[in-house]
C-alpha cells in the first residue's frame, strides 16, 4: 500500500477495476463505433457511488479528496478506452464540481440527486472556436433582460455535449470589464429554447466520447440559474482547472502503463529470427526506460494529489503533471505501436486506439506549452522549496 493512499482508496480501486474489467472492456469497441457510452453504464456507476467520491457528505457524497479522483482516473484510464474515461471524468471532476462548489441550496436540491445517480450527465462549456486555454477571451455573451439572461454564442469541443443533460456555460456578462472580471457561469438544461447541439464532432480519438459544438441563439436562462457570483466565473474556472489537469495526468499515466503492459505481453510472445522480440536489447531497454519514466510521473501525480488533499498550493505541480503526462503518454504509445509492428497499425489492436486517444492529452485541459508557462511563472518558488 502506498503511504499516500488509505485502505478506503484501495477498496475503491479494487471495485473500479472489477467494474472496468466486467462492464467496460468487453463492450468498449461497440461504444467506439456508436460514438458514446450507454446511459445504463453511467447510471450503474452512479448507483455504485463512483460519481460521488468528491461530493461532500452533506450532499450525499463520500466527502473524499483529490486522491480519490486520482484513483478513479487511473482505473478508468486502465480500460484502454479513452473516450469512456473522459466521459466519466468530465462528469465527476470537470463539470459537476462547478455545481458542488457554487450551487445554491435550490440548485443543489434540484440537480444533485440526478448528477450523483448518473441520471443527469453534466458538461462544461468554456472552450470556443477562438478561445481555448485563453479563457478570458471567450465571446459568448449573456445580457440581463428582466428575470432572465439572454445567451448568444458558440461553444466548441464540449465533451458530453451531444448526450448530456445539464450544461455549465461560461459567458461574458460585463462587456466593459477586463476579461477575467467579465465572465459568469450559467446552468443551462437540455431542451432550453435557443440552445441546440450544432453538430457532433468526428474526432481522431476518444471515439466513444460524444463531443459537440453548442449553439446559443437568444437562449433565455433564468437569473436564478446563475452559478456562483456574477462576473466571478473566470476564477471558478481557474480553480477547477487544477482538478481537471490532475485527473487528465492520472488518466494518461494509467493509459501509458497499460500500453506498456500490453506491449510487454506482445513482445514476449512474438518471435523474430527465431527468438522473442523481448530478447532484443533495444526493445527491452526502450520499454524499461519508458516504464521508469511512467512510474516517476505517476509518483508526481500521487504527490500532487496529496498536496491538494493537505490544502497546499499545488498549481506548479499540477502544471508539471499535465505537461509531463500529456507528452509522455504520446511518446510511450509511439513506441508501443512501433513494437507491435504492423498490428500496431490495425484497428483491432488496443494500442492503435490508445495512440489515437493519447494525442489530445497534450492539448485538452491546457496545452503543454501553456502548462510550461505556468511552471515558468513559479520557477523560483519551486526551486526555493
Amino acid at each position: 500500500m502506498s503511504p499516500i493512499f488509505t485502505e478506503e482508496h484501495d477498496l475503491i480501486r479494487s471495485q473500479l477495476r472489477r467494474f472496468v474489467d466486467e462492464k467496460v472492456k468487453p463492450h468498449g469497441p461497440k461504444w467506439e463505433e456508436a460514438g458514446f457510452v450507454p446511459r445504463e453504464v453511467l447510471r450503474e456507476m452512479g448507483e455504485l457511488g463512483f460519481f460521488s467520491l468528491r461530493v461532500p457528505e452533506a450532499m450525499g457524497g463520500a466527502g473524499l479528496d483529490a486522491r480519490a479522483s486520482v484513483v478513479l482516473a487511473e482505473e478508468v484510464g486502465r480500460s484502454t478506452h479513452g473516450g469512456f474515461a473522459i466521459t466519466v471524468l468530465v462528469h465527476t471532476d470537470m463539470a459537476s464540481p462547478h455545481l458542488v462548489r457554487f450551487g445554491t441550496k435550490r440548485q443543489l436540491e434540484k440537480y444533485m440527486p440526478g448528477v450523483l445517480a448518473g441520471k443527469t450527465i453534466t458538461a462544461v462549456g468554456v472552450t470556443e472556436p477562438g478561445a481555448g486555454s485563453d479563457v478570458a477571451g471567450i465571446r459568448t455573451r449573456a445580457v440581463r433582460d428582466g428575470n432572465d439572461y439572454v445567451l448568444n454564442g458558440t461553444k466548441m469541443f464540449i465533451t458530453n455535449g451531444v448526450h448530456g443533460d445539464l450544461y455549465f456555460i461560461a459567458a461574458r456578462t460585463d462587456p466593459e470589464a477586463k476579461g477575467s472580471r467579465a465572465i459568469t457561469m450559467f446552468i443551462v438544461e437540455k431542451g432550453t429554447p435557443g440552445f441546440k447541439v450544432g453538430r457532433a464532432l468526428d474526432k481522431t480519438g476518444w471515439r466513444s466520447s460524444d463531443t459537440a459544438e453548442l449553439i446559443f441563439e437568444d437562449c433565455r436562462v433564468p437569473a436564478e440559474n446563475v452559478l456562483g457570483e456574477p462576473n466571478r466565473g473566470f476564477y471558478s474556472i481557474m480553480a477547477n482547472f487544477q482538478t481537471e489537469r490532475l485527473v487528465i495526468g492520472a488518466m494518461a499515466m494509467a493509459e501509458a502503463r497499460e500500453a506498456i503492459r500490453l506491449t510487454y505481453d506482445h513482445v514476449s510472445q512474438r518471435t523474430a529470427f527465431g527468438k522473442p522480440l523481448w530478447d532484443k536489447q533495444a526493445i527491452r531497454q526502450r520499454l524499461s526506460r519508458r516504464l521508469a519514466e511512467v512510474e516517476a510521473a505517476r509518483q508526481l501525480v500521487h504527490h500532487t494529489a496529496w498536496l491538494d488533499a493537505q490544502g497546499q498550493d499545488s498549481v506548479a505541480q499540477v502544471s508539471m503533471v499535465k505537461a509531463l503526462a500529456g507528452d509522455l503518454v504520446n511518446q510511450v504509445l509511439y513506441d508501443c505501436v512501433q513494437f507491435h509492428g504492423g498490428m500496431g497499425f490495425v484497428r483491432e489492436t488496443a494500442v492503435e486506439r490508445m495512440a489515437r486517444d493519447a494525442r489530445v492529452q497534450a492539448i485538452g485541459g491546457g496545452a503543454s506549452e501553456v502548462m510550461l508557462e505556468e511552471i515558468a511563472k513559479r520557477f523560483g518558488v519551486v526551486l526555493a522549496d
